[in-house]
C-alpha cells in the first residue's frame, strides 16, 4: 500500500473526522468564552478595582531605565491581572466542557438502559420445542 493510499486511508476514519470537527469548534467555541471574560465579565471587576483594564494589573518589580528618550532596559513585571483573566477563561471552558460531556455520558446511560428485545427463536429451537411438547403430551 503506498505512503498516499494509506494517508487517505486514515485521514477518511470516522474518528479522525470527528477529531478535527472537534478541534475546529473547539478552537471557536475558545475564541468565545475569550471575548466573553475579556469583554463581558472583566471590565466590571476593572471598574471596581479602580484600573483601566484588568488585564492590565501588574506589580512591577523593576523600573525601566530610561535615557533620554531611548528605554535602555524595560520594566519587569509580574502580570498578574492577564494570569487571573487566563485562569478565569480556564475555569469557564472547563465546566462548559464538563457540562458537555456529563450530558453525553446521561444520554449514553439512557440509551444502554433500554432493554434490547428478545431475539427471536431460531427454526431449530422451534422445532425442539415443538418436539418437547410433543414428547410431554403422550
Amino acid at each position: 500500500m503506498s505512503f498516499r493510499s494509506e494517508l487517505k486511508e486514515f485521514l477518511m476514519r470516522g474518528s479522525v473526522v470527528d477529531m478535527a470537527v472537534g478541534i475546529v469548534i473547539g478552537a471557536a467555541f475558545g475564541k468565545i468564552v475569550t471575548s466573553f471574560v475579556n469583554d463581558i465579565l472583566m471590565p466590571p471587576l476593572a471598574l471596581i478595582s479602580d484600573q483601566g483594564q484588568f488585564v492590565d494589573l501588574k506589580l512591577v518589580l523593576r523600573q525601566a531605565v530610561i535615557e533620554g528618550a531611548e528605554v535602555v532596559k524595560p520594566a519587569v513585571t509580574w502580570n498578574y491581572g492577564a494570569f487571573i483573566q487566563t485562569i478565569v477563561d480556564f475555569l469557564i471552558i472547563g465546566t462548559a466542557i464538563f457540562m458537555v460531556i456529563k450530558a453525553m455520558n446521561s444520554f449514553k446511560r439512557k440509551k444502554e438502559e433500554v432493554p434490547a428485545p428478545p431475539a427471536e427463536p431460531t427454526k431449530e429451537e422451534t422445532l425442539l420445542t415443538e418436539i418437547r411438547d410433543l414428547l410431554k403430551n403422550k
